[in-house]
């Protein structure tokens, strides 16, 4: 089911401010912290997991995979992370996926590479319905001095500088709840089993 040379990465440089600033990767989700659930249903579709966060290093680097944090500080965003990411990457595509949605699809890689290579895109996002989902995403490592530019710039909107790429953005409306993220407590207990 993998493509090759993939580069996954785990987003979860942010504040949790909606969990009442907790880490939301490292909350519990039915007795594992929530990014262990992300890990296990991305590692099977990339060549290579990195993980961005911005604090807990200790606690993610225990996954076994390495932790990178952003290079521009005072938690800038999702864009942060795709930066540091691809910067390190060792593939020439960077999946992305947040580490506070644990049902993510098991196809979501290889149905985003299709439709890049199809549509020789820079970037595939996944759509559900009229709803696009952008940290969802693969992207051309190519691309990084473009978003550096666009850092560099101030930009932080990840919707802004997605329509300054060719994308794609695939329809994954078969699996829409695959796509559900947890940012609350109440969220956190509906998820449980």
């Amino acid at each position: 089911m993998r493509a090759p040379g993939i580069t996954g990465v785990v987003l979860a440089g942010g504040q949790g401010r909606r969990m009442g600033g907790i880490d939301k990767g490292l909350v519990p989700l039915d007795g594992r912290p929530m990014v262990a659930h992300v890990l296990e249903r991305l590692r099977p579709q990339v060549d290579e997991i990195l993980i961005n966060a911005n604090q807990h290093h200790a606690e993610y680097a225990a996954f076994g995979y390495p932790v990178v944090a952003d290079a521009i500080g005072g938690f800038a965003g999702p864009l942060a992370g795709l930066q540091v990411a691809l910067a390190q990457a060792a593939h020439p595509l960077l999946a992305t996926v947040p580490c506070d949605s644990p049902f993510l699809p098991a196809d979501l890689v290889p149905r985003l590479c299709a439709a890049l290579r199809s549509a020789e895109a820079d970037l595939a996002v996944a759509r559900t319905f009229e709803q696009p989902h952008p940290v969802f995403a693969l992207v051309r490592r190519e691309v990084l001095p473009h978003l550096e530019c666009f850092l560099a710039g101030g930009g932080r909107k990840i919707d802004a500088w997605y329509a300054t790429l060719k994308t794609v953005e695939v329809a994954f409306d078969d699996e829409a709840d695959a796509f559900r993220n947890i940012n609350t407590a109440a969220e956190l207990k509906a998820a449980s089993r």
